[in-house]
């Protein structure tokens, strides 16, 4: 009669152990990769504080024996580093203010729509994920080129204002919303129009926020387009102007990296201001795994 519950308990107590072993397991695991991630963030912040001479070194040392934080003043005074974040904002932006618009409505209406050969468009609209961005990089260009916008801001941004993507995301979260929301506005006498800015767009802000940052993110680090596209410094984004400084300067490690840190301290910024927004679309979209 007694051996009955020390045996259960035995297990359970094994059971728990196990747990726990695992959870630290998983705990040592995140350690290590999140160490892995920020080591080349630390290396690039290490050297931006070298010397000339010793970042150049034949074996460098990324610990700097003497530190040199006028290495980020003079950054500025050999490239106009303020003029191109100035010109990356407005590219960055640009493009996610007007692919989260074009994302919401197309993905309003693969969601909600009913359209003879809706499914057959979206698929054949999802499949252009597969074309790689090498391959239409010409046929913009011509596009561009024909309509006289080489080097202006609507060249830079109008091609890169609607992508597969952000309609895929956002299709995703629309579709996990109840039609009881829609069909409750539309007796109090709500169009489509109504309904779908004040009903889902509200419902859907997490998801919104998750393609703004993915979306932005991803315009800051770009530099093909804007390379083939920007001729001067009007429109030279900050991905183009390191690469300027680097062919005019050389490759001085300190400087160039300090540079980095400099264009890296945004977007660190950006994400921690949306992090919780950006948590939440994630699990919640067609991205979490859903």
């Amino acid at each position: 009669m007694t051996t009955e519950p020390a045996t259960r308990t035995r297990r359970s107590s094994g059971t728990t152990m196990a747990g726990n072993l695992r959870a630290k397991l998983i705990v040592f695991a995140c350690f290590v990769v999140t160490g892995v991630t920020l080591l080349p963030i630390v290396m690039m912040a290490l050297v931006a504080f070298q010397s000339d001479g010793e970042s150049m070194a034949a074996n460098p040392s990324f610990w700097p024996t003497s530190w040199h934080p006028e290495n980020f003043t003079r950054i500025f005074e050999l490239v106009p580093v303020g003029k191109y974040l100035g010109n990356t904002i407005i590219f960055a932006a640009g493009t996610t203010v007007l692919e989260t618009i074009t994302a919401a409505l197309a993905a309003y209406a693969f969601a909600r729509l009913e359209f003879r050969g809706r499914s057959l468009l979206f698929a054949i609209y999802l499949g252009t994920l597969m074309i790689p961005a090498q391959v239409t990089l010409v046929p913009l260009f011509i596009m561009v080129s024909k309509l006289q916008w080489l080097d202006t801001w609507q060249g830079m941004i109008l091609p890169h204002a609607f992508t597969a993507l952000g309609v895929f995301l956002l299709r995703q979260f629309f579709m996990g919303i109840p039609r009881e929301y829609e069909d409750a506005a539309r007796i109090d006498g709500a169009n489509r129009w109504i309904t779908f800015s004040r009903v889902i767009i509200p419902l859907a802000v997490p998801a919104i926020a998750t393609l703004a940052v993915f979306k932005f993110i991803g315009q800051w680090n770009n530099l093909l387009w804007p390379l083939i596209i920007s001729n001067s410094e009007a429109t030279r984004t900050i991905a183009v102007g390191l690469q300027v400084f680097q062919d005019v300067n050389g490759t001085q490690w300190n400087l160039l990296l300090a540079a980095a840190a400099i264009t890296t301290l945004p977007l660190v910024v950006i994400f921690f201001l949306t992090q919780r927004w950006f948590v939440r679309g994630i699990t919640m979209s067609g991205l979490g795994g859903r």
